[in-house]
């Protein structure tokens, strides 16, 4: 089970960290990533990361601004995010890849709830 969390509301231009823990089973050899889906739109990568911390994948919007991390012993997906803009708010879900090493959206298969973040202007 994947559990995210850290969503929230912030005006533009601030900075959130959201969190993703696992439990039962705990991912650690599987590639982990970041998606979002705002109103209206389909679900996107945002980021992912090897199952040992790299290599590590941005989706344009949010290369420069998003970091990705884990920490393999709490079982825990980070994804920092900074100069938050509004076409960043959606619903953030941290899903795990069938695989060590991921980018393909159709490989992550195990998929926790949603966080929203909105971003106010």
């Amino acid at each position: 089970q994947l559990q995210a969390s850290g969503g929230g509301l912030v005006q533009a231009g601030g900075s959130l960290r959201l969190s993703c823990a696992a439990s039962g089973r705990t991912f650690t050899n599987n590639a982990m990533g970041w998606f979002r889906q705002a109103p209206g739109k389909e679900r996107e990568i945002v980021t992912s990361i090897g199952w040992n911390g790299s290599p590590k994948y941005y989706a344009d919007s949010a290369k420069d601004r998003f970091t990705i991390s884990r920490d393999r012993a709490k079982s825990t997906v980070y994804l920092q995010m900074a100069s938050l803009k509004p076409e960043d708010t959606a619903v953030y879900y941290c899903a795990a890849s069938r695989y060590a090493v991921s980018s393909r959206p159709a490989d992550f298969t195990s998929w926790g709830q949603g966080t929203q973040v909105t971003v106010s202007s």
